[in-house]
């Protein structure tokens, strides 16, 4: 105590054993960092699904986080399915102001279920991974199926306000006169995107996903939506219809002449200052 030495084994126990050189830290808490790599054909999302459900089965104090490549590709998946939506619902609104209805825009996206489903289905079939090159082609299905129904929708609502048919006739003329314009746009685009999924050029490994996406979606949506989108209107049209007679409201030639009356009598009969 006086300032003398004292032996390491008056204080603690001293044994030999063998350990890292080194201890990492991550936030003041020991890590370790576990590297690995895909086998031929093996897709990063299944690799990092499978490390997820390994890692929920360790002891609650121990917890783990990605790093590198796989925390890239969360970051780049994870604001996807937002957009996604984002692109939905800017659509929609766009639709409903243009057509100045809520029921119709619903119509017209009629037709996305079928293209998401034939967008997965074929990437399903060529084994495929969704990264981020597909799920840009499934948000470009949106803005090519919606094409679709935009030409058979304003033909039937233009041909209902102009000659008064019912919707079943004015749907099936659309189909009719908009069925030559519907085929020479799909075939535009599944010609221009076959090469993509063909996996030609350098680095189109990568870019293949986009092009099976959009080509499996247009040809399950194409062969869908001739018969999926005139039901799908004609129900439409039956619900509007029904909801305007129980609320009473009129529509617009109702308004147009009631007003009329109102400024005949309005003429006939001025009010007195």
């Amino acid at each position: 105590m006086g300032g003398g030495i004292v032996p390491l084994g008056e204080v603690a126990s001293v044994d030999q054993g063998v350990g890292p050189l080194q201890v990492n830290h991550t936030g003041q808490l020991p890590s370790v960092t576990l590297s690995f790599n895909l086998k031929p054909g093996v897709a990063l999302g299944d690799a990092v699904s499978e490390i997820e459900g390994i890692a929920r089965a360790l002891p609650a104090a121990m917890t783990g986080s990605f790093q590198g490549t796989a925390q890239a590709f969360q970051d780049s998946m994870r604001g996807l399915g937002w957009m996604l939506l984002l692109a939905i619902f800017v659509i929609y609104v766009v639709l409903g102001i243009l057509y100045e209805n809520f029921i119709h825009p619903l119509t017209i996206l009629s037709g996305l279920p079928s293209a998401g489903f034939g967008a997965l289905l074929t990437l399903m079939l060529f084994r495929s991974d969704l990264n981020i090159y597909a799920f840009v082609g499934v948000i470009m299905l949106v803005g090519l199926v919606k094409k679709n129904g935009i030409m058979m929708i304003d033909v039937a609502i233009e041909e209902r306000r102009r000659e008064g048919t019912s919707a079943t006739d004015a749907i099936f003329n659309a189909c009719l006169l908009r069925f030559r314009p519907i085929m020479m746009t799909t075939v535009a685009a599944l010609v221009g995107t076959l090469p993509i999924a063909a996996g030609w050029g350098s680095g189109a490994e990568a870019r293949r996903p986009l092009g099976l996406a959009v080509v499996g979606g247009l040809l399950v949506s194409q062969t869908l939506t001739l018969y999926v989108t005139p039901v799908f209107y004609v129900y439409m049209e039956a619900l509007s219809e029904r909801v305007r007679s129980r609320a009473f409201v009129p529509d617009r030639s109702q308004v147009h002449d009631y007003f009329h009356r109102l400024l005949h009598i309005l003429h006939r009969h001025p009010l007195e200052p």
